[in-house]
């Protein structure tokens, strides 16, 4: 039977679920940080377990002849897609508070409109120019706080800026590599992209994982550790190449919205992080920003 991954409602409910399996990655991936591993342990775990789970599922499927051209593209896309955006984010979710690092998740729509202009030549509409003004205001007000504040529950400007990189790498890896993710399934992208992005983390982390007190670390991270590996990343990233290859990367970077109200409901509900008044402004430009970025149209762009 034919696969129907070109069904737009299966596109948009993928990348729903994959934003929204991210969006809960967040608070747990932050206490497994503060119970027994560090962040690039925490990166390590991701990529590599991914990479076993994407090779033996590509074990039952049909297999993809891909040609060394080819293969050295994945380098680069498991470099942005995955080493970069990982590391980053990881490491700036152990700074910050989750609440921060998924309200600076919502940004990487104006970084995929940004480069996508300059990169796929999408067009720039006045509308598109100032949801990026609104989005920058947003992103600098929760900034400016978390410098007032370096706190892991109210926000810290180094985690946050961090987090903002990892968005950039992203929306990097979309613009340039989204050819190559069109041309295969999702499986054979994976499978190579997360193969060479634990080429690139393992001799990084080894030192990191050898210091681990395997013995001592609680049960409860090592489940939240497979959730990371499993939701967080298996299945979410299977969901988003799924969503990417129907859709643009300024329409597929849209489902962040998701994330942040997950993980700010998540990390309230179980006490994880603080929510000040200066986030409401903040959500509000950086949402407002996105919403004219994604919805806004130039002549001669495509509707989708």
């Amino acid at each position: 039977m034919k696969r129907n991954t070109n069904s737009p409602i299966l596109a948009h409910l993928s990348m729903f679920l994959a934003c929204a399996f991210w969006g809960l990655m967040a608070p747990l991936g932050k206490d497994a940080m503060t119970h027994g591993i560090t962040g690039l342990d925490m990166v390590t775990f991701r990529v590599a377990g991914a990479a076993i789970l994407f090779w033996i599922t590509s074990l039952f499927v049909k297999r993809e002849h891909v040609p060394g051209k080819d293969i050295i593209r994945f380098i680069g896309a498991g470099f942005f897609g995955i080493v970069t955006n990982q590391c980053l984010y990881i490491y700036g979710l152990s700074l910050t508070s989750p609440v921060n690092a998924s309200i600076v998740t919502t940004s990487m729509p104006i970084f995929a409109m940004i480069l996508a202009a300059i990169i796929l030549r999408e067009p720039i509409s006045g509308k598109k120019a100032l949801g990026v003004l609104m989005g920058c205001s947003g992103a600098l007000i929760l900034i400016l706080t978390s410098a007032q504040a370096m706190s892991d529950k109210v926000g810290d400007i180094r985690g946050d800026l961090l987090c903002l990189g990892a968005q950039f790498s992203f929306a990097l890896y979309l613009s340039l590599f989204n050819p190559l993710i069109k041309r295969y399934s999702v499986f054979t992208t994976n499978k190579w992209m997360f193969l060479f992005a634990t080429f690139f983390v393992m001799p990084v982390s080894l030192p990191s994982l050898t210091a681990i007190d395997w013995v001592n670390v609680p049960e409860k991270t090592w489940w939240e550790v497979g959730y990371v590996v499993l939701f967080g990343t298996y299945i979410g990233y299977i969901l988003t190449m799924i969503g990417q290859r129907t859709l643009r990367p300024t329409v597929v970077s849209v489902y962040n919205y998701v994330q942040p109200i997950v993980s700010v409901v998540v990390s309230l509900v179980i006490g994880m992080a603080v929510l000040q008044w200066s986030h409401g402004p903040a959500i509000l430009l950086i949402f407002l920003g996105v919403w004219l970025v994604t919805k806004s149209r130039a002549k001669g762009e495509p509707k989708r």
